[in-house]
């Protein structure tokens, strides 16, 4: 029972209230360069030695590596130590999250989770490490939660005390300055057929942008361009959004472009658990990015920090020679071609607020100490009945460098079928210095765009 909840580091679970101040002390502050990462990780390894101590993360790429191409796989000769399966589950409950024991359990024995060495290789440039040690002697939260002041560039609390603050950590975490990139996300049937929607993503993070301040970015936190590629019964399909860091003051701002209407509509829904557009109803708006968007429809409750077999360094599954014939099966992904690693995580747990509406009754997100991006998730019905199970396969982009998502999956418990997006598919790796200007990101440029 000992690594349930780390003792060294355990919390009384804790929820966020009006009066918290989230500016730590200048002793605190201090830790990022001594035995916390300047992320606010915990630098050295685990007792028992399988969680190694971070010693930089990957911060160059390997020598396989060649710019301009897919990122390749640091560790090509690694193999599971062991495999978690429908047999042996029971050893090692005490890991893993409620989504992944029913997973398990559910789709046994294809299902299984192949566990490796640990690679901490999360990575971010020095400015960023510089701005999260600015970031934890200034930030604050605005009243309720619903955004931050006097922090740029990424996660705002490197120290957290609260629920509310590891939510931002991972919403505000560095992703690049810009990056342009296509991918698509399907929705396999139960016999796993399907359909790939390949979608064009233009992304601007006004937030990181090098040498900015909060004043000048007016209230926004990226502008974000899609276009569907394919098929052509949705081709010329856009999407334009503005993300607010105060989403409940100034609500995210969204556009959208059907080709067969020829006109670019606002979107005031694209939030919270509406469904997210051509996702066969598997998964909310707010699900992307394993979660989005405002936060105040929940309580927020940090439970603390766990030792768990998360999904990480997902090479296989970005490789080019993994396509998505090779990684789509019926009820779940190829599990072979996925990695699980022993990471420690914050824990939190979200409870919906009495008399708001939403499909989640409850929510309990495991976010990486390393990178602060949410690895898994746990999705409750009204019921209290677990209903989806989301995982963000995260892999090292070498060129800026960050920590981000390859594949996100959520999988419907009940109705036996998932959502997965990114599969690259022989696509071109990501441009990471597309060179975008802002105005290329308002709603009259993007009518023009599809116009054209």
């Amino acid at each position: 029972m000992r690594n349930r909840l780390l003792v060294a580091i355990t919390l009384l679970p804790l929820m966020w209230h009006a009066g918290a101040q989230a500016k730590v002390s200048e002793g605190q502050a201090a830790r990022l360069d001594t035995d916390l990462t300047p992320v606010g990780a915990v630098r050295a390894g685990n007792e028992a030695g399988t969680i190694p101590a971070w010693t930089g993360g990957l911060s160059t790429p390997p020598p396989s590596y060649q710019e301009g191409e897919i990122e390749t796989d640091p560790f090509p000769d690694d193999k599971p130590l062991f495999v978690i399966n429908s047999q042996n589950v029971d050893e090692y409950k005490d890991n893993l999250t409620a989504g992944q024991i029913q997973m398990i359990k559910q789709y046994a024995p294809e299902y299984v989770l192949p566990v490796y060495k640990t690679r901490r290789t999360a990575a971010y440039p020095e400015r960023i490490y510089q701005s999260s040690k600015d970031n934890a002697r200034t930030a604050t939260l605005l009243e309720n939660g619903n955004g931050v002041k006097d922090a740029i560039a990424t996660s705002p609390f490197p120290i957290p005390e609260n629920g509310v603050e590891v939510i931002w950590n991972h919403i505000l975490r560095y992703r690049g300055n810009e990056v342009s990139f296509r991918s698509a996300f399907a929705t396999p049937t139960t016999d796993g057929s399907f359909v790939p929607v390949l979608t064009e993503y233009d992304y601007f993070f006004a937030y990181a942008e090098p040498g900015v301040k909060l004043k000048d970015i007016d209230n926004k936190i990226f502008y974000l361009k899609t276009r569907i590629m394919s098929p052509s019964s949705l081709a010329g399909t856009l999407n334009l959004v503005h993300e607010t860091l105060d989403q409940v003051r100034s609500p995210r701002l969204a556009w959208r472009y059907q080709a067969g209407e020829r006109r670019l509509r606002r979107s005031p829904n694209l939030a919270y658990g509406t469904d997210l557009p051509n996702s066969s109803s598997l998964r909310s708006v707010d699900q992307k990015d394993m979660y989005n968007g405002a936060p105040n429809q929940y309580d927020w409750k940090l439970l603390g920090k766990r030792e768990m077999y998360v999904p990480y360094n997902a090479y296989k599954l970005h490789e080019p020679s993994a396509t998505a014939d090779d990684i789509i099966q019926a009820r779940h992904i190829n599990q072979s071609l996925t990695r699980y690693e022993l990471h420690r995580v914050w824990v939190i747990e979200a409870n919906l607020r009495t008399g708001l509406n939403h499909i989640f009754s409850r929510r309990v997100f495991y976010i990486d100490e390393d990178s602060w991006a949410i690895l898994a998730s746990d999705e409750y019905d009204d019921d209290g009945n677990l209903w989806r199970v989301s995982e963000g396969h995260n892999i090292s982009y070498y060129t800026v460098p960050t920590f981000w998502t390859t594949i996100e999956l959520t999988y419907d418990l009940k109705q036996e079928r998932y959502y997965i997006d990114g599969l690259d598919d022989g696509q071109e790796p990501y441009d990471f210095n597309p060179g975008f200007r802002g105005n290329e990101f308002t709603a009259s440029a993007v009518r023009r765009s599809a116009r054209r």
